[in-house]
């Protein structure tokens, strides 16, 4: 056989080499998600910062303006009776109320109207939930969001709230950093927990009876002027009502264990007040969670 005839040896293809991809786990994936969406949402916070600022300290301005500066010095300060010394007792039991108030209307403001417009006509709410983690991840990146900017906003407004008063009309404030540096997060969490069960609960049309029939009454009777101690004086045939009914809400709580941290007048006991914020947390996170994942996927 010719040499020309002679088959050509077989050719076989060179073994190529293929590296191995490195696989993120489920719970891997799901951090760096929820890391991405809570820089997000800081990124805007920062690029917005002027407008926070703003909207965080004028409500609380207002409230120690009015109390502690004008009406003291026209002779209406409430607590007056007492003279200055009562005035500044006035002041030391509002302090803490503010900063309370802050934090809440920060929760809501940052989470519930957040939420309510995106899940409004443009459904925002699709880009999020695209991310690739679990839908309920998404919801609780907004809620650690939240949380931050309820921490900034309680350090805007206690220096304000401190300084802010008539001359002789001073809070004896007294920190008790323990208490500060624990209360406040865990605060900052039950608030924007329910932030996200009022976003996903009202509609946007319906924000201003949320603000009416919820926000309202949490204020008011959620301890930011007074103490939940002297509430025993409000009594129907022995039965301190006002006392009682006040329980439900969340924010007696903190503004009771803001007095604990930033004062040393009288309160509600410690051990109370942070198993029960502990149970609103749980209680509005898990029924914003529900609510959420109901939302998004109807």
């Amino acid at each position: 056989m010719s040499a020309s005839n002679a088959a050509p040896p077989s050719m076989s293809p060179l073994p190529r080499r293929i590296d191995a991809v490195p696989q993120r786990s489920p719970a891997a994936a799901g951090r760096s998600a929820l890391a991405a969406l809570i820089r997000r949402d800081l990124t805007v916070l920062r690029k917005n910062f002027g407008e926070f600022v703003g909207r965080t300290v004028m409500q609380p301005f207002l409230l120690v303006f009015v109390f502690l500066y004008v009406f003291p010095l026209i002779g209406q300060g409430v607590g007056s009776a007492g003279g200055k010394a009562g005035e500044s007792t006035f002041a030391t039991i509002l302090v803490p109320g503010v900063v309370s108030v802050a934090i809440m209307f920060q929760g809501i403001q940052s989470v519930a109207i957040q939420m309510s417009q995106e899940f409004g006509f443009t459904r925002e709410i699709e880009d999020r939930v695209q991310a690739p983690c679990p839908i309920w991840l998404v919801a609780v990146a907004r809620v650690l969001s939240g949380a931050v900017q309820g921490l900034i906003s309680a350090a805007i407004v206690l220096p304000i709230a401190a300084v802010v008063h008539a001359p002789g009309v001073e809070p004896q404030l007294n920190i008790h950093w323990w208490i500060v540096l624990t209360l406040i997060p865990l605060s900052c969490i039950a608030m924007t927990s329910l932030g996200l069960l009022l976003g996903t609960t009202f509609e946007p049309r319906n924000i201003g009876v949320m603000f009416g029939f919820v926000v309202l009454p949490l204020v008011f009777l959620g301890g930011t002027y007074y103490q939940w101690t002297q509430l025993s004086l409000v009594e129907v045939g022995g039965f301190h009502w006002l006392q009682v009914l006040v329980l439900i809400n969340p924010l007696i709580y903190i503004s009771e264990g803001m007095r604990a941290g930033f004062t040393d007048v009288s309160h509600m006991s410690l051990y109370i007040v942070y198993p029960v914020l502990v149970g609103f947390c749980v209680l509005f996170l898990s029924l914003g969670l529900r609510n959420f994942r109901r939302r998004v996927l109807s």
